[in-house]
């Protein structure tokens, strides 16, 4: 509740008044110990009793950029919008120059381009010193005049984007504001004024006008009359040349961001070529994989299909096999019921001699026997 705008308050260039401060500076001056001690339940009345406290300006220091009192009640002054007499007030104000200063600040972030000039241009002759706040939190010199410079020709201030206004001369044009009108130029027009009175008095006097003309120097007087005119010049077109110089700044920096975009862009293109290249590359790598891997699929297939047709092959002549009384199996040498007798009567023949039963000595065969019967060798003799 306590950094929310005022409900009344109107919306400044098409947004909230508090939004014309950055979000990170802006949640930073919630969360400092002065906004939260010291501008809680300010009103445009207490407001001055705090400005008058100010003894420096500055937008943020420090390691951690810290906002100073004078950006706080900045903020403070965004959020309860005062009205524009006071604010008037404040750039009026002789004694203390901090209360001015801030004052200016506030009009130039939330005043018309007419009010702006109007009102900031005359401080232009307050020349007094302020103390200004850098990053590192030392302090520097500086004028109020310097200061209004600052405001009327800058685009950053205090670490605040300064809203955009209309050049002066563009004003002038379109008839908005008068021209600009120096603070010396009624010395200057003193100035002329006594030298005609002067003249005018020596011809009263019946003085000859060669011999008054005779005791003066007419280089001297020219280089008076072009010493006067080149003043009133400069001072005439030193508006032009802010604005001049402001314009100058300005295509610099618009040139500078143009550069900077267009590098943006680059970074991105190739950022973007670089990744549809791999990609591509990503791609093709899958598709090879998946080539091979329905190769492999296919292979695999090809061998069981194989399989399966030769074990159907052999299962049907095993069928026809059955069918035409012959064995499944191939029929080895000396086995099956179609072997011959006298195969296996040699057989036995031959078994039986292997075991000694046969031994043309009574003796030996009977001993021999009874080796076969318990699982023995037979004897050879």
């Amino acid at each position: 509740m306590a950094n929310r705008t005022d409900p009344a308050a109107k919306s400044i260039r098409g947004t909230n008044p508090q939004n014309l401060v950055e979000k990170i500076l802006r949640s930073k001056i919630y969360q400092n110990t002065y906004w939260k001690e010291q501008c809680f339940g300010l009103t445009a009345e207490t407001l001055v009793d705090k400005a008058m406290e100010l003894d420096h300006l500055g937008g943020t220091f420090g390691g951690n950029r810290k906002p100073t009192p004078f950006m706080c009640l900045v903020m403070k002054m965004l959020q309860i919008q005062p009205e524009k007499d006071i604010v008037v007030e404040f750039i009026k104000n002789d004694d203390y120059k901090y209360v001015r200063i801030l004052g200016a600040f506030y009009l130039r972030l939330t005043g018309t381009d007419v009010d702006v000039y109007r009102y900031l241009e005359p401080l232009y002759n307050d020349y007094r010193k302020l103390r200004c706040k850098l990053a590192d939190g030392k302090f520097s010199l500086t004028h109020v005049d310097e200061v209004i410079d600052e405001l009327l020709t800058k685009d950053y201030s205090c670490d605040i984007a300064l809203p955009r206004i209309k050049k002066r001369w563009t004003l002038e044009s379109l008839g908005s504001l008068d021209l600009r009108k120096s603070v010396l130029e009624d010395d200057f027009e003193e100035e002329e004024e006594k030298e005609e009175n002067e003249q005018l008095d020596v011809l009263d006097n019946g003085v000859d006008d060669r011999d008054y003309h005779r005791g003066r120097s007419p280089t001297r007087d020219r280089d008076r009359d072009r010493d006067r005119d080149r003043r009133r010049e400069s001072h005439r077109h030193r508006d032009r040349d802010y604005d001049r110089d402001y314009d100058r700044d300005y295509d610099r920096e618009r040139g500078r961001g143009r550069e900077r975009d267009r590098d943006r862009d680059r970074d991105r293109e190739r950022e973007r070529d670089y990744y549809r290249l791999r990609g591509e590359k990503d791609y093709g790598r899958d598709r090879d994989r998946e080539r091979d891997r329905e190769g492999r699929e296919r292979d695999r297939r090809d061998r069981d299909r194989g399989r399966r047709r030769s074990h159907s092959r052999s299962r049907s002549r095993s069928r026809d096999r059955k069918r035409h009384g012959h064995s499944s199996s191939p029929r080895r040498r000396g086995d099956g019921p179609e072997e011959p007798k006298k195969k296996k009567e040699k057989k036995e023949k031959k078994e039986k001699k292997d075991d000694g039963t046969d031994h043309p000595d009574p003796e030996i065969a009977e001993a021999n026997r009874l080796r076969a019967a318990l699982g023995l060798k037979p004897l050879k003799i």
